[in-house]
């Protein structure tokens, strides 16, 4: 078969993905927090961007202001025309590699002592404070600070006491700088650091640390936790609360309180005192040392009634507005008529380059955060009008047919975002729902379901709470076709407990 080479034309569309588009793409997903740093960074890192700073508005005594400042700047053109950049910078940069340090005029200053700021104590410091003030063996020190540092935010233990005992297997060194004389870490067989830590050792830093504040820290179990506060309260050995979590834990845990009372033959009410008593106990006694904070949430865009209808306003407050130096422009312009060194040429017209890919991709960023906001606001008009029971089902593909996107984009975009309407603050998924059958009116949103649910268990009997199979039916009744098990999982999404563990025994 004989080869030959021939051309030919081929006309194909294809995607693909330039630095700019994937600047807009990343943008895009970015929350308003991730967004900022961004743009901050990128001011400190490219010379040619540089932040609009808005003009005040002129009073009428300053009416020449502007022409004066126009003048001005012309005068600064003519003036950098006329400089040698090339020699300008390299003596400048001389006299700055000969300095070694910065600006001798160049005041330092710290911060003022009111300003700074310090950490709260968490859990672990607290422990750590108490065991410090203690006067014990170094040996009994070592291991308790590692029992304190194997302990979870809530105070629980998460190492056995096996796994403790074999972090001391290279052997224990006194700080003095030998061995200490009476603290060896032995093994069974009495040899000096073959097995790590003796058992005893562990077992009494381990009750060292339980006896802490707070009561019932540094357990491995819920049932022990609970026994370990009702000892810090004094409860008698006798005690029927204490005879519950000791026990009775299991049927206790699945609140069989009748099957109990009827066991210990006494009457149902009896044990409600007990019960009560063990309600008051921490579960999680290291949640009161935490340090987390709460997290304030800057919307991306308000929605503002006007009348009789809704105003979608882009929140750019604390946003930079950015702009390519004017300097820079001119600064490039005269190094193309003095023919300046090509790389000092390239370096700005990549930065600039990439100012301009910055600046076109944050406004397609807020042009279509614009878009799908206002698409929200028009298909969801009976949610800003009559609440949430009026809350229609959407999907991305509603919002993306209407402004003629991807869903893709539209997924980026209501991705981390809030939304404050009149109706409180929103993440942008608040208003995207599936949709649940009905017989009348149309399909209902499944948040609104979730809602009546609600509804329904607040104004339940709480000696008779409703079920699943009775949620289902109600539900039923007005139409709305559910299955019992979709009932059951918007009920555990609501955070609610089954009717089991709703019903009030005493």
């Amino acid at each position: 078969m004989a080869l030959e080479q021939k051309l030919s034309l081929k006309l194909a569309q294809r995607l693909v993905m330039t630095p700019s588009l994937q600047q807009a793409i990343k943008l895009l997903q970015m929350t308003r927090l991730e967004l900022e740093g961004v743009l901050t960074q990128e001011l400190v890192e490219n010379p040619v961007l540089e932040e609009n700073e808005p003009y005040e508005e002129a009073s009428p005594a300053d009416g020449d202001a502007k022409e004066e400042a126009e003048k001005e700047a012309e005068k600064e053109e003519e003036a950098l025309s006329d400089i040698d950049l090339e020699a300008f910078f390299g003596d400048h940069q001389e006299s700055w590699e000969g300095s070694g340090h910065s600006s001798v005029f160049e005041e330092r200053q710290g911060p003022p002592l009111e300003n700074t700021l310090t950490r709260e104590d968490d859990l672990y410091d607290h422990l750590l404070w108490q065991l410090h003030m203690m006067s014990i063996p170094s040996l009994q020190r070592e291991i308790a600070e590692l029992i304190i540092g194997n302990l979870d935010p809530e105070g629980f233990l998460v190492a056995t006491v096996e796994e403790i005992q074999e972090m001391g297997a290279d052997g224990y060194v006194d700080h003095s700088g030998g061995h200490a004389a009476d603290d060896h870490p032995l093994d069974a067989s009495g040899e000096e650091g073959a097995n790590g830590y003796r058992l005893e050792d562990v077992e009494e830093a381990l009750e060292l640390v339980r006896s802490f504040d707070p009561s019932g820290v540094a357990c491995g179990s819920l049932q022990e936790s609970l026994l370990r506060q009702l000892d810090a309260e004094d409860e008698p050995e006798d005690s029927l609360a204490r005879y519950l979590v000791e026990q009775r834990w299991e049927s206790f845990t699945r609140r069989k309180f009748e099957a109990i009372a009827k066991e210990l033959e006494i009457p149902l009410a009896a044990l409600k005192p007990a019960v009560e008593k063990i309600s008051q106990l921490n579960t999680r006694p290291g949640r009161k040392f935490s340090t987390e904070r709460t997290h304030y949430v800057e919307p991306d865009v308000h929605i503002v009634k006007v009348g009789d209808s809704y105003v979608v306003q882009l929140n750019d407050n604390g946003l930079p507005r950015l702009r390519v130096s004017r300097a820079y422009r001119k600064m490039l312009q005269a190094m193309r008529q003095q023919k300046s060194e090509a790389e000092a040429q390239a370096f700005i017209k990549d930065k600039m380059r990439s100012a301009v890919w910055l600046i076109k991709s944050l406004d397609q960023r807020q042009r279509t955060i614009y878009k799908v906001s206002t698409s929200i606001v028009q298909q969801q008009r009976a949610f800003f009008d009559h609440g949430v029971e009026h809350l229609r089902p959407m999907v991305l593909r509603d919002v993306a047919e209407d402004i003629e996107m991807h869903e893709s984009t539209v997924s980026r975009v209501v991705s981390n975002k809030y939304m404050h309407t009149p109706r409180g603050l929103l993440p942008m998924k608040f208003f995207f729902h599936s949709g649940i059958d009905r017989d009348y009116g149309g399909d209902i949103s499944s948040l609104t379901v979730k809602r009546k649910i609600e509804h329904f268990i607040q104004g339940e009997d709480a000696k008779k709470p409703l079920s699943d199979s009775e949620l289902m039916r109600i539900l039923n009744r007005e139409g709305i076709h559910i299955a019992r098990r979709t009932v059951a999982k918007y009920r555990d999404e609501l955070g609610i407990p089954s009717s089991t563990d709703r019903k009030q025994i005493f």
